[in-house]
């Protein structure tokens, strides 16, 4: 139970008869329960959540027309989102999501939610010292996992990020709100690779993922496929399979941060970075691990050369240098220089023999053997000991799919924060000052996992944009369909601008393959349509509405039976057009009639004759949807669509406005 303040007493006279009630029952039943101040209210606020009229934002669309219309980023409230992608319900196959963690940092709320949970604030960040961080924390968590409940299939997934912090708080509700039977498990992600030396406790080097199915008797787990670029034998190793790992650690020691010389290309290795004779020293913010130096030399004279201890007068401990080759810092191409040359060879001639060292180095992108960074070699069935303990005990690896429990799942194959940072610095620069990034690594291997080749991903705190980069590079490594909806704040004046700028950015440079430095990667393909979440909805506000803000109010709610999860519609854009507004994924027309409900709001012969010839000259399919104020006229080739009746049925309110009891059950 989660009592916040010192007296027992003082926090239960605070709860209502209602409260004290539902504490009791679920004792008797369940025999454990969550407790705390304003749970009714946080039960019950999602009835209260009302969408809100979306604005289609044209120029941060990104991508084909086709592609648009597949994945969505949506500026705005996570709450008020997920209640206006009513469309959605039911249809989404994976939520994965990164919550703030309530570390004092991230996490803001907003009080009035309490009392108005439509208002659209942030709120004030919550401090570590904030006695009520942890209710707060709940309460705004209780009504978004109720939501995230309803947006699943009922074979749908969620797997939710979380640390230390909150992990005991989020169990207990997604036990509430999902039931314990249909907990998947518990993954524990390494998100550190080396253990921090001075932790005066047991150092943190792990992270967790809680794993929950709709129903568990409809979930499917699938099997993950080993990725060849993580654990591998390229070199015949007798030893079985290894995974290439970092033997490097983001902390300077004096001793333990000396360079390398590559015996492939002379250039100067140091645990930050290389040093190619021909530019500034890499920062001393990281020293090498796993090794002694001695272990170093030895390891390095196994690729056929003599190693031996160097001051290069560069502030950092002596380097492993080859024998005999010149190392000055300036004016020295190792290109040149005949001991390199002699090493190159014989370093050539051991990687062809097969079995190599523990300590080797990467192929570049042109596949050029040994031209890059130092990397071990880990293999599977050794169990790496630490110097100090860590939340992370990894007893054993698993080649064939394994029992979702309590799963470890080790930096090789999740990747991990460093990993993390540097991945999205490389496609946005440096400047983001986003530091709670997750690896793509451990992301591909969830969605893998739970959402199949033409499944739909969730996320409804998108930060950087991590989960939708992850769906892109997954369709593109195994010719996947998978789609995403995003969803971020983007208020600038609460500090929080990721939406339009740093994750449209990310996405953008995945999708194109742009970067900061001018250069340009492969493009991942794809695109989104970017909508931004205005003032609430109702009749009355529909049917006060200029024509292009009706027509995003079409176009981004519109959905049908039997194809609710197909994707958006896509807005035509063609000159010369009085009422044809947008297209499906099937080629059929959509049609809006509308002059701010004036006499041209009707679907009359006069009306349909425009419709039946524009749809002719645009190439459009019949049936034609069309949307209008009032119908006079009827032909087998029209679908009509009833302002505001449909509209407001396609985001789930009735005639009066109010919510669909039948359809809000979570």
């Amino acid at each position: 139970m989660d009592i916040e303040n010192d007296a027992l007493g003082s926090e239960l006279a605070k709860l209502d008869r209602d409260d004290l009630e539902r504490i009791v029952r679920g004792l008797l039943s369940h025999g454990v329960a969550l407790s705390f101040h304003g749970k009714r209210t946080a039960l019950e606020i999602y009835r209260r959540v009302r969408p809100r009229v979306t604005r289609r934002e044209p120029r941060l669309h990104v991508g084909p027309a086709i592609d648009q219309a597949k994945n969505l980023l949506i500026e705005g409230e996570n709450l008020q989102a997920m209640v206006t992608l009513y469309k959605y319900r039911g249809e989404v196959d994976l939520i994965l999501t990164d919550p703030p963690y309530n570390t004092g940092q991230y996490f803001r709320y907003n009080d009035r939610w309490d009392s108005d949970p439509n208002d659209p604030e942030l709120g004030t960040l919550v401090g570590r010292e904030d006695g009520s961080r942890h209710t707060k924390w709940i309460k705004a968590m209780m009504p978004r996992l109720q939501v995230m409940k309803a947006m699943l299939k009922p074979s749908g997934v969620l797997a939710i990020c979380i640390d230390d912090n909150e992990l005991y708080h989020l169990g207990m509700m997604l036990d509430e709100v999902f039931g314990e039977e249909n907990r998947l498990g518990i993954i524990n992600w390494q998100k550190a690779y080396s253990p921090k030396n001075d932790a005066k406790t047991i150092s943190k080097t792990t992270e967790y993922v809680l794993v929950y199915a709709k129903d568990r008797t409809r979930a499917k787990t699938g099997r993950v496929d080993l990725d060849r670029g993580v654990v591998r034998n390229l070199d015949d190793d007798p030893d079985g399979d290894w995974i290439p790992s970092d033997p490097t650690a983001r902390q300077h020691r004096d001793k333990t941060a000396y360079a390398i010389q590559s015996p492939v290309t002379g250039y100067l290795h140091y645990p930050n970075g290389e040093y190619r004779f021909d530019g500034q020293l890499p920062e001393a913010r990281a020293h090498w691990v796993n090794f002694t130096k001695a272990e170093a030399r030895k390891l390095l004279a196994e690729w056929g050369s003599e190693y031996v201890e160097k001051d290069l007068g560069d502030g950092r401990g002596k380097a492993l240098v080859l024998k005999g080759a010149g190392t000055r810092l300036e004016d020295y191409d190792p290109a040149k220089d005949p001991v390199v040359k002699k090493a190159a060879t014989q370093a050539q001639r051991r990687r062809e023999a097969g079995n190599w060292p523990q300590l080797y180095f990467r192929d570049d992108k042109a596949r050029r053997p040994g031209y890059v960074r130092p990397r071990l070699k880990n293999h599977l069935h050794r169990i790496k000991e630490g110097k100090v303990p860590t939340t992370f005990w990894d007893e054993e690896q698993y080649d064939d799919p394994f029992e979702i429990g309590a799963v470890a799942w080790a930096h090789g194959e999740s990747g991990h924060t460093d990993l993390a940072k540097r991945e999205l610095d490389a496609v946005v620069g440096k400047d983001h000052g986003f530091d709670t990034v997750k690896p793509l690594r451990l992301l591909k291997k969830i969605i893998q996992i739970w959402c199949p080749p033409a499944g739909l991903v969730m996320d409804p705190y998108a930060g950087s944009g991590s989960t939708a980069h992850a769906v892109l590079e997954l369709n593109q490594e195994q010719e996947a369909d998978r789609r995403f909806i995003l969803i971020e704040q983007g208020a600038p004046e609460n500090g929080d601008k990721y939406a339009r700028t740093l994750t449209w950015k990310r996405l953008h440079n995945a999708i194109t393959g742009e970067r900061p430095d001018g250069s340009q990667a492969e493009p991942l393909g794809g695109g989104f349509e970017y909508r931004l979440l205005t003032k609430t909805i109702d009749a009355r506000t529909v049917l006060s509405m200029q024509r292009s803000e009706l027509i995003d109010i079409v176009l981004t709610s519109h959905w049908e039976t039997q194809r609710r999860s197909a994707p958006s519609l896509s807005f035509f854009d063609g000159a010369g057009y009085q009422y044809l507004i947008g297209t499906d994924d099937a080629g059929e027309g959509y049609f809006l009639i509308w002059d701010n409900g004036g006499p041209v709001g009707s679907l009359d012969l006069s009306t349909y004759k425009t419709v039946v010839t524009e749809g002719k000259r645009a190439g459009v399919k019949p049936p034609y949807h069309v949307y209008a104020r009032y119908e006079t006229f009827q032909s087998p080739n029209v679908r009509f669509w009833k302002i505001p009746d449909r509209i407001l049925a396609h985001l789930g309110l009735d005639e009066n406005d109010e919510y669909n009891s039948s359809e809000q059950e979570m």
